[in-house]
C-alpha cells in the first residue's frame, strides 16, 4: 500500500514538473496575452512597449507590416477586435529567443461586417534588457 502511495506521489510530481513553464516561458505567455488584450482595447502604449523597433508582422494574407504600420492598423484599420484567444499554445525558449506557436481565434468586425478568424500564428520574441519584445509574427491559413 505504501508503495502505491509513493508511486502516485512520484507520478504526480513528475507530471507537475513536466508541464511547468519556465520563468521565460511564463513571461512570453503573459506577453502574448497582454498583446492581444492591447489589440482588443486598442492600447497604443502597450502595443508599442511589447514590440521591437525592428518588428516584422506578417498576416495570413501575405501583408507584412513594420512596427508603426502594425500599431496604426490596430488603432485605425478596418478590423475591430472584440476578443482574441490563443489556443493550443506551445512556447520554447533558447537563450534570448522565444518562439510561441498557437491558433489565433478572434471575433470582431471587418469594415463593419461580423468577422471570425481562426489562423495559425508563430511569434518570435527577443529578450532585450531583461524584457521580452515581439520581434516577428507570421500568420498562416489553417
Amino acid at each position: 500500500m505504501k508503495n502505491r502511495i509513493l508511486l502516485f506521489v512520484l507520478v504526480g510530481l513528475m507530471t507537475t514538473f513536466t508541464f511547468a513553464q519556465s520563468k521565460d516561458e511564463a513571461a512570453i505567455d503573459a506577453n502574448v496575452k497582454k498583446l492581444y488584450e492591447a489589440m482588443v482595447s486598442q492600447n497604443k502604449s502597450v502595443l508599442e512597449n511589447l514590440t521591437s523597433e525592428k518588428l516584422t508582422y506578417g498576416h495570413s494574407s501575405g501583408t507584412i507590416e513594420d512596427k508603426s504600420e502594425y500599431v496604426e492598423a490596430v488603432l485605425t484599420g478596418s478590423f475591430d477586435f472584440f476578443s482574441i484567444t490563443p489556443e493550443e499554445q506551445k512556447i520554447t525558449v533558447s537563450g534570448d529567443t522565444g518562439i510561441a506557436r498557437h491558433i489565433f481565434v478572434a471575433n470582431g468586425t471587418n469594415n463593419g461586417e461580423k468577422a471570425d478568424v481562426r489562423i495559425g500564428v508563430m511569434m518570435t520574441w527577443q529578450k532585450k534588457s531583461g524584457k521580452w519584445l515581439l520581434l516577428a509574427r507570421q500568420a498562416y491559413k489553417l
